[in-house]
C-alpha cells in the first residue's frame, strides 16, 4: 500500500479530517468570539493572547485528543468578562457567542466557491484522472460540512455551547437563571444523546438546510461551470 491509499483509507482520512477542523475551524471560530468581544468593548481576550488563528493558542488537551479519537471534542473557552461591554450586557453576550457560528458559516461559503471554482479547473484541465485532485475535493467537501455541522451544533442551547448564551437576550430572567441552575444536567443530557446518535438527525437536518443556502448563494458558479464544461 502507497502513502497516498494509506491515507486515503477510511478511518486515517476520517482523522486527517478531524485535525483539519482542528486547525481550520476551531481557530476561526474561537477567534471570532474573541474578536466580537473586543468590538463590544471587552479586551479580556485579547489581552490573553487569543485574538489570532494560531489553533494551538485555542486548542484543550484533552478536547483535542477526544476530537481526533472520537469525532467529539472541545477548544478553551474565550474569555469574555461582559461586564466590559458597552451598552445591555445580554445583549453583548449574546452577539459575542453568535459571532462563532457565524464565522463558520462564512468561512463554509468561501470554501464552497473555492471547491465549486477548483471543480472547474479539474473540468476544463481534465484532472480528475489524478488522485490528488479527487482527494482535494473530498477534503474541500468536509471543510463546508463540518463548519456548518460545527456552526449548527453550537447553537443548541444548552451551556457552554454558543446558544445557551443567545437565547438568554429572549428569555425572561427567571427562565434564564432556572435554566443555568439545571445546565450541567441538561449539557451532561446532551452530550449523552450526541453518543448515542439521537442528535445526528436534527442537527443534519438543519446543516442541510444552511448548505442549500449557501449553494444557492454560490449557484452563479454553478452557470459558470456549465458554460465552460460543455
Amino acid at each position: 500500500m502507497n502513502i497516498l491509499s494509506f491515507l486515503t483509507s477510511g478511518y486515517m482520512f476520517s482523522i486527517l479530517a478531524r485535525i483539519l477542523v482542528l486547525f481550520t475551524c476551531i481557530p476561526v471560530h474561537e477567534c471570532a468570539h474573541g474578536w466580537m468581544a473586543h468590538r463590544l468593548g471587552d479586551d479580556t481576550a485579547k489581552n490573553q493572547g487569543r485574538l489570532n488563528l494560531n489553533p494551538f493558542t485555542h486548542l484543550d488537551l484533552i478536547g483535542t485528543l477526544s476530537l481526533v479519537l472520537f469525532g467529539i471534542g472541545w477548544a478553551k473557552p474565550v474569555p469574555v468578562n461582559p461586564f466590559n461591554f458597552r451598552g445591555n450586557r445580554k445583549r453583548g453576550m449574546a452577539l459575542t457567542a453568535a459571532a462563532g457560528p457565524a464565522a463558520n458559516v462564512v468561512l463554509a461559503f468561501v470554501i464552497l466557491i473555492i471547491y465549486k471554482i477548483f471543480y472547474i479547473i479539474c473540468g476544463v484541465f481534465h484532472l480528475w484522472t489524478a488522485d490528488l485532485a479527487v482527494i482535494l475535493t473530498q477534503i474541500l467537501g468536509i471543510m463546508v460540512t463540518t463548519n456548518i455541522s460545527l456552526a449548527v451544533f453550537n447553537l443548541l442551547p444548552v451551556n457552554p455551547l454558543d446558544g445557551s448564551r443567545i437565547i438568554g437576550v429572549f428569555l425572561p430572567d427567571k427562565i434564564y437563571y432556572k435554566l443555568i441552575e439545571y445546565e450541567r444536567y441538561i449539557y451532561f443530557a446532551v452530550i449523552l444523546l450526541l453518543f448515542t446518535g439521537v442528535l445526528d438527525r436534527p442537527i443534519s437536518f438543519v446543516a442541510g438546510y444552511v448548505f442549500k443556502g449557501l449553494n444557492f448563494l454560490t449557484s452563479f458558479i454553478d452557470v459558470l461551470a456549465g458554460v465552460l464544461l460543455r
